[in-house]
């Protein structure tokens, strides 16, 4: 899953250790519904606490070995809790607006180079307004 998150009129993005920035995201554990494991990933890698969560789109990334299904999640965060550990990231990023460049920018992750962020970004502003 994947959650695209506001915080103060800024976009809340993590900074992965070996992919760059992006926003926040994971997988399911066991035993747990998607839209708890949005809200954990959130905290864990940010510190980010939801306050709103909408779900915006699933994505479908087929490889050579497996096909993988991936909600995507627009998240209002009302409070950043400073944290001794963010696990794989190194914690939150505010961003007041993403790059033009971003599909070439190195400080990216991979994962937001492709038109899985566009078409969520062009959702959010569809469905709770242009500069959310």
């Amino acid at each position: 899953m994947w959650i695209i998150c506001r915080y103060r009129d800024r976009w809340l993005l993590t900074e992965h250790a070996a992919r760059g920035l992006e926003f926040p995201g994971g997988k399911v554990e066991p035993g747990e519904k998607t839209e708890e494991a949005a809200i954990r990933e959130v905290y864990e890698e940010t510190g980010g606490k939801v306050n709103e969560l909408h779900y915006i789109g699933q994505y479908k990334v087929e490889g050579k070995n497996e096909t993988v299904i991936k909600n995507v999640y627009f998240a209002a965060i009302t409070e950043l809790v400073t944290k001794d550990n963010y696990l794989e990231t190194k914690g939150p990023r505010l961003i007041a607006a993403l790059p033009n460049n971003l599909r070439i920018n190195k400080e990216y992750s991979f994962i937001m180079k492709d038109d899985v962020l566009k078409h969520s970004l062009e959702e959010v502003a569809r469905k709770y307004g242009p500069g959310v």
